[in-house]
């Protein structure tokens, strides 16, 4: 399952996950179970957004691909609902007009020489570092912003705290990766404990 492309079945089956892992957090119960198979099992880093009326309310996820897919896709659904300093947490009462998005992240590779013309906005997120300054973008970030690939290379180094021009200096560690994004579209209802039978909490 590592590295295999989504079928919109396992994409409902995670947004159907996200939601209940909302809607539980919000209503102060137990986080759903997850199933032992291969979907939530797959090992793979991945972000959750929350909008309200498409503005944004609350991102959070992880890039490494060291946990089980479905517990990433909860845990970083309560996250994002919870934890983002951005925002005040979620409350019960935005809960019917949220939505969310899971975006799958695939390995990232070191982006070098780093020539804003081999960046491809909407397909390319980025990633620097430099000590222990980090950013992550996901991929649709510059084409909601409508960035080019400069101006997003540079929105990525001011999110780690860098100057808007570091990324043409030596010792910044550039990376790209590519996702896999997908929204909540109102045809994933379904409670999850019913949808995909009880298995083991993670």
């Amino acid at each position: 399952m590592a590295g295999a492309e989504l079928t919109p079945g396992d994409r409902k089956r995670l947004l159907r996950l996200a939601r209940a892992s909302l809607e539980a957090h919000l209503a102060g119960r137990a986080l759903p179970p997850l199933p032992d198979d291969a979907l939530c099992g797959r090992l793979a880093g991945a972000f959750v957004t929350i909008r309200v009326a498409g503005a944004l309310r609350g991102c959070l996820g992880r890039l490494a691909a060291d946990r089980p897919l479905g517990a990433i896709v909860r845990d970083m659904t309560v996250a994002a609902a919870r934890d983002d300093p951005r925002f005040a947490p979620v409350t019960a009462e935005e809960l019917p007009a949220l939505t969310l998005e899971i975006s799958v992240l695939r390995q990232p590779a070191p982006f070098a020489p780093v020539d804003p013309a081999r960046l491809v906005i909407g397909r390319d997120g980025l990633i620097v570092r430099r000590g222990r300054r980090t950013a992550l973008l996901l991929p649709q970030v510059a084409a909601e912003h409508g960035w080019d690939a400069e101006r997003f290379l540079e929105a990525c180094c001011r999110k780690a705290d860098l100057s808007s021009d570091a990324w043409r200096e030596p010792g910044l560690d550039v990376l790209t990766f590519q996702a896999e994004v997908f929204e909540e579209t109102g045809d994933e209802t379904g409670e999850w404990a019913r949808q995909e039978g009880r298995g083991k909490g993670r």
